[in-house]
């Protein structure tokens, strides 16, 4: 499967105003509405290095996958994390949430503070008890998201919501790729100030999109506009004001943050 010709619809700021668009080579063409609904074209059109593109959309809910790549479990021996049987999901508040180009906002006071790039799921039909095998129809598109996490306080408060929930602790962006399924050998890489220090692709996680959807639906309704962080790769590391994070996914593009002081 490839998703080079699915659209890349967008939520883009330019003269002063807020869009939704979709990409079109070096352009991006305004559209009226959303892909959650129906989208019509204006014929308007922007260069694409004019506009400064905003998260795709406000999810109604963040969910998040920890632990669903095997080598990144390596990385907390001192944690205690073993092979999970089923999906180990949280969720991350809305108050985290913030779009390509922002900054990450680093608290001093709050010790050592991550990057963890991820493939994002939007959830387009929202459904409980959902089978393995029906998953995917309910998938509207796909984006990336930076799970930015505090891994101090993560480790010192024993559960995780407030050391992923602080502002700005939630890129997501810089589109919502409209496809149903992410070939198997999508390429995800996250780069610190030009250095590639994540790299791996969708097959090496331990529980797929599919198994994770069915596996939330089983507790929680999902709803048309949820979102779910499926994970990040091996390779986790510090940030500190001025550094630049970039995660790139094939077929979607790169979000790119500055981290700044809060």
């Amino acid at each position: 499967m490839k998703t080079e010709g699915n659209v890349k619809f967008c939520r883009f700021w330019v003269d002063g105003h807020n869009y939704s668009g979709r990409i079109r080579g070096t352009s991006v063409d305004i559209v009226e509405g959303d892909p959650f609904t129906k989208m019509d074209d204006i014929r308007i059109s922007f260069p694409i290095d004019r506009v400064k593109f905003l998260a795709p959309f406000t999810p109604k809910k963040i969910w998040a996958v920890g632990l669903n790549y095997r080598e990144h479990l390596t990385e907390f021996k001192d944690m205690s994390f073993e092979a999970p049987a089923e999906p180990v999901i949280f969720t991350k508040t809305m108050n985290s949430l913030c779009g390509p180009s922002d900054f990450i906002r680093i608290p001093s006071w709050a010790g050592r503070i991550d990057y963890e790039g991820e493939l994002a799921v939007a959830i387009g039909e929202g459904g409980k008890n959902i089978a393995v095998e029906d998953a995917l129809d309910h998938v509207l598109g796909y984006s990336i998201m930076n799970d930015v996490t505090a891994r101090d306080l993560q480790k010192s408060d024993n559960q995780w919501t407030r050391a992923k929930s602080f502002d700005t602790f939630a890129p997501f962006g810089p589109v919502l790729l409209l496809a149903k399924e992410m070939p198997a050998d999508t390429g995800i890489r996250t780069r610190l100030n030009g250095k590639v220090v994540q790299e791996a692709v969708l097959e090496q996680m331990i529980f797929s999109v599919a198994q994770i959807i069915s596996h939330i639906s089983r507790f929680a309704t999902l709803e048309q506009g949820d979102v779910i962080a499926t994970g990040t790769p091996k390779g986790v590391g510090a940030i500190k004001p001025g550094d630049v994070v970039e995660i790139e996914i094939d077929g979607i593009g790169v979000l790119r943050n500055v981290c700044g002081i809060e």
